[in-house]
């Protein structure tokens, strides 16, 4: 190890300089080397996003050193993504545990929840404060759930998934955040769960579902092929799993309830598939595409006409 590599300073620095030359991506909590630098170096020494710059100058011990070493090595030579070299994720301005057994959470659904899905909530339960239900529909590891239910302290939340390692994840998160009370989890293959005497209705269900196509993942960057698959690809247009939510929601949603899919860059996909129906979709202030918003009226026409 080289001597000049003594403080935290020359370790983002070094992590810095090399990032530029390489070929990684940049996309799973930052978006440019220079903070992917910052956030692998500090977090990984288990420091604050915002340690004092006066304070890098820090000398490291040899353990801290080595451990640098290896967690650059593993995200630049193997293509690991930060949050799963760290075991954290941003989302919603809350920190989630994250590991491979999940999709790291980057949602553009964020900015939805941070404003309580104005103006597309109005008279329903959870604007007014009054009991509801959420549910979380494909749930990883939980942000989108957890987040509602910081945000609406009156909803009880489910969180729904197929896998059942990332339904693990998902209840560390919960528990992080002491929700055991307010948020459950159930693993489901879509509505599955519910069987067919489900009786439970939502004033809100968000979904960010599987919705790339084959084409597309075969053209992403490395560090996507470290994230479950079976969280990314739905078929080949990459709505498989759409099709069949927009097919059965209206049967777990409440007459004043809200629709919320992610879908990506299979937007025009959809609106191919059906023509008749006018998608309504978000404009985000902060970045990301691919969101729509459904009444429960429009979802269960669309469900009739389909």
């Amino acid at each position: 190890m080289p001597d000049s590599l003594a403080t935290i300073a020359d370790f983002i620095r070094f992590t810095y300089s090399r990032l530029n030359r390489e070929p990684v991506y940049f996309g799973h909590g930052t978006d440019n080397s220079w903070d992917e630098a910052v956030s692998l170096v500090l977090q990984s020494l288990d420091l604050p996003w915002d340690f004092a710059n006066d304070l890098w100058s820090c000398s490291l011990t040899n353990d801290e050193r080595n451990k640098l070493l290896r967690v650059i090595d593993a995200r630049i030579i193997e293509r690991i993504p930060l949050p799963y070299l760290t075991h954290q994720a941003w989302f919603c301005e809350h920190r989630f545990y994250v590991d491979e057994r999940v999709l790291i959470p980057r949602s553009p659904i964020a900015e939805l929840i941070l404003d309580r899905f104005s103006p597309w909530l109005s008279n329903n339960a959870l604007m007014n404060d009054h009991d509801a239900n959420i549910l979380d529909l494909c749930s990883g590891s939980g942000c989108i759930g957890i987040a509602c239910a910081l945000e609406f302290e009156n909803a009880e939340v489910d969180l729904l998934d197929i896998s059942a390692p990332a339904l693990e994840v998902a209840n560390i998160n919960i528990q992080n955040y002491d929700l055991q009370d307010r948020v459950n989890t159930m693993e489901s293959d879509v509505f599955s769960a519910f069987g067919t005497a489900q009786e439970k209705r939502y004033d809100l269900i968000v979904s960010n579902p599987p919705y790339v196509d084959e084409k597309d993942f075969n053209e992403m960057p490395e560090e996507f092929s470290k994230e479950p698959k079976l969280g990314l690809v739905s078929g080949n247009d990459g709505l498989d799993f759409v099709r069949q939510l927009l097919s059965e929601a209206s049967r777990y949603l409440k007459d004043d309830g809200l629709l919320v899919v992610e879908v990506g860059n299979s937007w025009e996909a959809l609106e191919q598939a059906y023509p008749e129906h006018p998608f309504t979709w978000i404009e985000f202030e902060f970045g990301g595409h691919g969101v729509f918003v459904m009444q429960a009226s429009e979802l269960a026409l669309l469900a009739e006409n389909n």
